[in-house]
């Protein structure tokens, strides 16, 4: 049997806000809830299950995108007034990273999760 991440459980100060936001950005849609949780579908066999907490530590999650598809998100974070960054934590401002020849950026979501994008991860 292959192991595959399913779902993962994103904390959020207000879980609706933070799916639609988090949706936004990537490019993706806000599932129908399910149960408490609500959940972004990633790709067919992950989901993101955005669920309330009053105090978390921030997460990082990381995202292999194509070039078209950064170029996408890059668009939608600046286009919401979002920083972005080349690294993880978050000192280059505006700039891109090269890690294993291919370009990403780092940027925070409502919730000071620290998103990462990038074409070679």
């Amino acid at each position: 049997m292959t192991i595959s991440l399913n779902h993962t459980i994103v904390p959020a100060h207000d879980k609706h806000a933070a799916a639609a936001f988090f949706a936004h950005i990537m490019g993706l849609e806000v599932e129908t809830a399910a149960g408490h949780f609500v959940p972004v579908k990633i790709d067919s066999s992950l989901t993101f299950d955005f669920d309330n907490s009053d105090r978390f530590e921030s997460h990082h999650y990381a995202f292999r995108v194509s070039d078209d598809e950064l170029d996408a998100i890059l668009a939608r974070v600046n286009s919401a007034g979002v920083s972005f960054f080349a690294d993880p934590g978050h000192r280059r401002v505006s700039e891109f990273n090269s890690y294993n020849d291919g370009r990403g950026f780092y940027f925070a979501d409502l919730n000071g999760h620290n998103l990462e994008v990038g074409t070679r991860l």
